[in-house]
């Protein structure tokens, strides 16, 4: 008789979501090169990207780093910030929308229109005109996702469309002058005041309380549910992280005249919108649907509301968006929200990490991606660089973003979490 030698059963191969780190900066470390291992690259390429484009003008200018310099990024962020947190919705659907930077000039045309020639209440014709954006973004999603035309022949024929109501809204004049002191006007001034530092500060203690509260409080939920949480320590260290920024940003923000509020209400927005794709229901299906749709529809999401509705956020959100520019430039008119308008707002989704494929991404990608392009565009007008290099550098950049989107889709695929 012939006696088989017992072997030794190979290990199953252990699913990386399910590792439990070890605690202390050496676990913490340990996990962050796990995840970069396996394609998971989060912020870091946006935030090296952001220090190294800093540090290359402020060498070349030697005045890129002064604080109105970078007060006037931060207002200037806001309005292709909104419509670029927009793009981030629709990115998550795996889908895209080409007609947002003409959402936005039709929704500005309307509440300046209604405001300064009708004599319609500023804060009625800004209501009217946002209102009017998401039912703009209504009629793309009915088309999408009831009738079945495909989002790109939708939102191109939106966008043509559009561009069109901007005009006739506007009409021969073909500009339409803030009203002086108005609502849109203000958009683009200083919280409560310029020049009053203490907004900033208070805001930024606001940040630096809610972010640590959040994080213990994520910490005690996960521990009553027998899950592994962050230690103590670790949760002190991020959040002492995220003071220094925070309170760097108030330090300098106060060297030149304070807050601007276009930086509160798109940050605002930008949080607002990562509560409701992190924390609710609504948010999960929304992942759950760029993820796979068939598999999405048979867990009973419906489909066609969810996509219907991220339509309609992404066009209100463009709608506002509108109205920061309007403001920042003094004036609606027939060229707002043209040119490469809405080009920038998805090259910023893309760079701050939204994946093109869907199902990967957050709010905050438009934050850091449109900072990217703005330090660009800033940096580029402030060496007197031709339009065309500018355009030439931009693309570049996004082309850089969609490779490495790409090649860290194809990592985590070849390490299980594709």
């Amino acid at each position: 008789m012939t006696t088989e030698t017992p072997t030794t059963p190979t290990p199953p191969a252990v699913d990386p979501r399910l590792l439990v780190r070890k605690e202390g900066l050496a676990g913490y470390f340990e996990e962050f090169g796990r995840k970069v291992r396996s394609g998971e690259l989060g912020s870091l390429p946006v935030v090296i990207g952001l220090i190294i484009i800093a540090a290359i003008f402020q060498w070349k200018t030697g005045s890129f780093l002064n604080a109105d310099n970078l007060t006037n990024i931060t207002k200037w962020i806001a309005g292709p910030g909104l419509i670029a947190t927009g793009v981030v919705f629709v990115l998550l659907l795996g889908e895209i929308d080409l007609s947002l930077g003409s959402v936005a000039g039709a929704s500005a045309a309307i509440s300046s229109v209604l405001a300064v020639r009708q004599g319609v209440n500023e804060w009625l014709a800004v209501l009217i005109g946002i209102a009017a954006a998401v039912a703009l973004g209504a009629l793309h999603g009915f088309f999408f996702s009831k009738i079945g035309v495909p989002a790109l022949l939708v939102t191109l024929a939106g966008m043509l469309a559009w561009s069109g109501l901007q005009y006739l809204v506007i009409g021969s004049l073909g500009t339409v002058n803030n009203l002086n002191d108005g609502v849109i006007a203000n958009l683009d001034t200083y919280f409560l005041g310029d020049g009053d530092i203490i907004w900033a500060w208070l805001f930024a203690i606001l940040a630096i309380v809610l972010f640590g509260t959040g994080q213990l409080l994520e910490a005690r939920r996960r521990v009553a549910a027998g899950l592994p949480a962050r230690p103590i320590a670790e949760i002190a260290l991020r959040t002492g992280a995220l003071a220094v920024v925070v309170l760097v940003v108030a330090y300098v923000l106060n060297q030149d005249r304070g807050l601007p509020l276009p930086l509160v209400l798109f940050v605002g927005i930008v949080a607002l919108g990562d509560f409701v794709l992190r924390r609710t229901t609504y948010g999960r299906q929304i992942f759950a649907v760029g993820g796979g749709i068939e598999a999405a529809r048979r867990a009973g999401i419906n489909v066609a509301w969810v996509r219907t509705s991220v339509y309609m956020i992404s066009a209100g959100l463009a709608g506002f968006g509108g109205l920061f520019i309007a403001s920042q430039q003094g004036s609606a008119d027939k060229g707002l929200g043209g040119a490469n308008m809405l080009m920038n707002a998805i090259a910023a989704a893309v760079i701050g990490g939204t994946s093109l494929f869907g199902g990967r991404g957050k709010t905050w990608s438009a934050l850091l991606g449109i900072l990217v392009i703005q330090s660009i565009t800033t940096g580029l007008d402030m060496v007197h660089a031709q339009q065309a290099i500018q355009y030439m550098i931009t693309g570049a950049v996004l082309l850089a973003a969609v490779v490495l989107d790409s090649v860290s889709r194809r990592t985590q695929k070849s390490n299980g979490r594709g």
